[in-house]
């Protein structure tokens, strides 16, 4: 599914704000898939629990605190430099150059920044593996924001003041419905990234946009063919 932008929509655009998982990388390549699993095998062995169990609770830690990391940093005091690190020990090899994109980023007018929940070290390694990590200004990490993820405010509030971001003059670009909420409150212009294949089960109902979902201004599952078009 992709929204043909509108050209003039984004001529006042000067900062270009991309999340990471699913976002600069389509769905259907599963990265995250392996983290996910990181993810379940970290808490089955921290609290012994089965692995049904402990995805069961991941899951419920990810949809009331943004992310499992701060689900388990608020329950069980755990140490997020160890959880990032293990979630993180993934294959990045199904992940290969993708030269159209980085052409696209690279012809945008203005800042280019990736602001993601995950830690900058994934970050650097997604991006280098899509030989477009030089593109970006800045990387804003779970770290950056003190372990506090999208979709909370303060966060968005922490990177705009970091960065000095006009939001009145930027564009988020994200997979999750919810974390285009703030965004949109805060006069950015908000894209979504849809999995290519329609058919595409997510794991959780909300993570799938929705009719009510007025503050998404766009909807693409190319990004590529997205940010050509503004060119």
């Amino acid at each position: 599914m992709t929204d043909l932008p509108n050209k003039a929509d984004f001529s006042h655009v000067r900062d270009w704000v991309f999340d990471l998982d699913n976002t600069l990388y389509p769905h259907h390549v599963d990265l995250f898939a392996q983290i996910d699993k990181n993810m379940t095998a970290y808490v089955s062995a921290l609290l012994g629990l089965s692995r049904e169990e402990a995805r069961a609770l991941q899951k419920q830690y990810y949809f009331d605190h943004g992310t499992t990391l701060k689900g388990l940093m608020i329950h069980h005091a755990i140490d997020p430099a160890d959880f990032l690190e293990k979630a993180h020990a993934i294959n990045y090899d199904v992940l290969s150059p993708d030269l159209p994109l980085g052409e696209a980023i690279q012809a945008l007018p203005g800042r280019k920044f990736i602001f993601t929940n995950g830690s900058v070290k994934h970050a650097e390694m997604a991006a280098r593996a899509l030989g477009i990590f030089h593109h970006f200004d800045d990387v804003f990490d779970i770290v950056a924001a003190e372990y506090v993820p999208k979709p909370a405010g303060a966060t968005y509030d922490k990177f705009m003041a970091l960065h000095r971001v006009d939001t009145k003059q930027a564009v988020m670009f994200e997979d999750l419905p919810r974390n285009l909420i703030v965004p949109k409150t805060l006069g950015m212009k908000t894209v979504l990234l849809t999995p290519r294949d329609e058919g595409h089960e997510f794991t959780d109902a909300w993570e799938k946009r929705t009719e009510g979902d007025k503050h998404i201004d766009y909807a693409t599952s190319n990004l590529t063919a997205f940010l050509n078009a503004l060119l």
